[in-house]
């Protein structure tokens, strides 16, 4: 896998380094066989070359009978030229001049006329070109020299084996070339590539469920290696938290099987004594163990219900059946009936409260059990000395604070409180259920668009605020 990732990008360096090699050398003999053959120039705007001008020129050129001359238009194009001109015979004799210097030869032999062709021979700045023209069976030569000093003319001398040699020089070196290519694009590859094999170990880890791999972050990979590490972490945290939960839910499991476990065992085993033909019971006894069978078959039924009610809320498959109520109103029978109850009639609750009418949207229902079970919570969980009050007050939102002076929640139960199935540790035997009591409050707060902010110090009792 890593030389294959590592192979496929040195090919492409290759071929991209060979691609460009071989359309430049394309491209440069395309170019030059233009200029060359075909007499086009490589850039439009570029004037005609000398040579097309020296080849031209022999339209200027007026043969009369056995004179020459040069016509008017070409007397300004070779003013324009910066030029001047010799017209010669067959015999290499001036027959005609135009700004030629006054140095020039009168006669040129054929040596003469190569040496001036090939070589600087009238002055530094001055090449000179040959051209000719037949006229009435005479022919003419004629020698146009071009003051400009950027002009330059260089004449090579060589052999085919010299071309042959020159070729497999080039094939070498092009071959070098490759073997570059192939060594700067492995180095540079294997650099470029090597973070991505790191970067797909560092996956391949993460789903083994290995989340202590962390990778230096840096170089061209850096945020993708940060986001790795910051993947990793989240990863590690949210399987630490599953560990947690699913300890926490085994936990509660255990405790729900026993607490209805033994309510069922009761039930159980006084109805087998009633069915008994063995026993004869008064019709008191028979009253007190159906009474015994109804409080435990209650109990079973509530936390049936709780389960069934959070599952629902956490699901969000509870619709609300909100009417206007009055909240002040709905907090008091809450409060009387909690009084009512035998087991509850000598605690101190006090309900407080600055108007009579306080409308909200509720579901009276649902948000009557949510405010039972924070009132009940605060009851269960203290000694019965404890003082409870419970009060409404309306500002930018209706607040309900349910306040006490008992024992407190520590911080780390204090995050914890509104998890499903979490039972603090000041849970104790007087106060058995499902352990869903403050999950359920707060997600029937929360589907009513509301909030629960709670706050609690050790040996300084607990405030719940609840905000509408």
């Amino acid at each position: 896998m890593k030389w294959r990732l590592t192979g496929r990008y040195l090919l492409s360096v290759v071929l991209v380094v060979v691609l460009i090699i071989f359309i430049n050398l394309i491209l440069g003999i395309a170019l030059l066989t233009a200029q060359i053959n075909f007499d086009v120039p490589i850039f439009q705007n570029r004037e005609i070359t000398p040579e097309q001008f020296t080849r031209s020129f022999q339209q200027e050129i007026i043969t009369l009978n056995h004179d020459v001359a040069i016509s008017e238009k070409g007397q300004k194009k070779l003013v324009e030229k910066n030029a001047w001109i010799q017209i010669l015979d067959e015999n290499g004799k001036e027959e005609n001049s135009f700004g030629a210097p006054a140095n020039r030869k009168k006669k040129y032999t054929p040596a003469d006329m190569i040496q001036i062709y090939k070589y600087k021979e009238v002055d530094a700045n001055t090449v000179v070109y040959v051209g000719e023209k037949e006229k009435n069976g005479r022919q003419f030569s004629y020698l146009i020299g071009i003051e400009n000093r950027n002009l330059q003319r260089q004449f090579i001398s060589y052999n085919n084996q010299d071309i042959f040699r020159v070729f497999k020089i080039g094939m070498v070196i092009l071959l070098i070339d490759i073997l570059i290519a192939l060594l700067i694009g492995y180095l540079f590859s294997k650099r470029l590539t090597q973070p991505l094999h790191t970067l797909i170990d560092g996956i391949k880890k993460l789903a083994n469920h290995e989340f202590n791999h962390h990778t230096e972050s840096r170089g061209l990979y850096k945020n993708v290696f940060y986001n790795l590490n910051h993947l990793a972490d989240q990863l590690k945290l949210s399987e630490r938290e599953r560990k947690k939960l699913d300890l926490m839910r085994e936990e509660w499991i255990a405790n729900i099987s026993h607490d209805i476990k033994t309510p069922l065992s009761s039930i159980q085993g006084y109805a087998e004594m009633i069915k008994d033909p063995e026993y004869d019971f008064s019709s008191e006894e028979i009253r007190e163990y159906a009474g015994i069978i109804e409080a435990k078959s209650v109990y079973i039924k509530e936390v049936m219900e709780d389960l069934n009610l959070s599952t629902r809320l956490k699901n969000k498959k509870l619709s609300l059946n909100k009417k206007e109520v009055n909240i002040v109103a709905l907090l008091r029978k809450i409060v009387i009936d909690l009084l009512n109850d035998p087991k509850y009639a000598n605690r101190n609750i006090q309900f407080h409260v600055n108007e009579e009418n306080i409308m909200a949207e509720v579901d009276d229902i649902l948000f009557r059990r949510a405010i039972n079970n924070l009132i009940f919570n605060a009851i269960v969980h203290n000694n019965e000395d404890v003082k409870v009050d419970v009060s409404i007050e309306r500002k930018e939102h209706t607040h309900i604070l349910i306040k006490d002076d008992g024992k407190g929640i520590n911080e780390k139960e204090l995050e914890r409180i509104f998890d499903r199935y979490y039972r603090g540790t000041n849970t104790g035997a007087a106060h058995k259920g499902s352990g869903l009591g403050m999950a359920i409050a707060h997600d029937i707060i929360k589907a009513h668009d509301g909030q629960i902010i709670i706050h609690s110090e050790i040996g300084c009792g607990t405030a719940i605020d609840i905000q509408i």
